[in-house]
């Protein structure tokens, strides 16, 4: 079986978007942390999206822009296997993209029942709050970004018992924190 994890930012309060959606505040880098999302870029696993941020990402990584910025992040999100859950989008066009289309549970159920490697679930915040309320996901990985927000949207709707499998800290002030279920 299959594991799932989510990798999302969020704030030091905990939220993944502020009260408006923005989640520009996320994106701080350095040469430390770039080399951290480039390692996991590499890493072999594959992906799952929501339709928003599926958007986003396809709007940017199969560019030139993107691959002149971050090769490395771009060579890695470009080759992955692709997944994208939605019941609005007609068709993925962004290369390796499957479509999810019917129920969200049971498809990703179907898809951790098969061989392959580990599923990472980017952003897509209700995406995880709803695989995780199923107990589908196994791991959360957490870059705590060092701002408070004040208020927005968190992945959990109710109590979950988590536990601190690793932490590393970064120059930039970012924690990246993962939790097993």
């Amino acid at each position: 079986m299959r594991s799932l994890r989510v990798f999302e930012s969020i704030s030091v309060d905990g939220y993944f978007t502020d009260a408006h959606g923005d989640m520009s505040w996320a994106h701080t880098h350095d040469p430390e942390f770039d080399d951290f999302v480039a390692a996991n870029a590499s890493s072999g696993g594959e992906l799952l999206f929501g339709r928003k941020t599926y958007e986003m990402m396809v709007s940017f990584w199969p560019t030139p822009i993107a691959a002149q910025q971050m090769p490395v992040v771009a060579k890695g999100m470009n080759a992955a296997r692709k997944y994208v859950a939605s019941r609005t989008l007609a068709q993925a066009t962004w290369n390796n993209t499957k479509l999810l289309t019917g129920d969200l549970v049971t498809a990703v159920r179907e898809l951790k029942a098969t061989d392959g490697p580990g599923i990472a679930i980017l952003g897509s915040g209700s995406i995880a709050a709803q695989l995780g309320e199923a107990n589908l996901v196994d791991e959360y990985q957490f870059v705590i970004v060092p701002i408070a927000l004040g208020g927005g949207r968190t992945v959990f709707s109710a109590r979950r018992p988590l536990k601190l499998v690793g932490e590393r800290a970064f120059k930039n002030g970012n924690v990246v924190v993962t939790y097993a279920v």
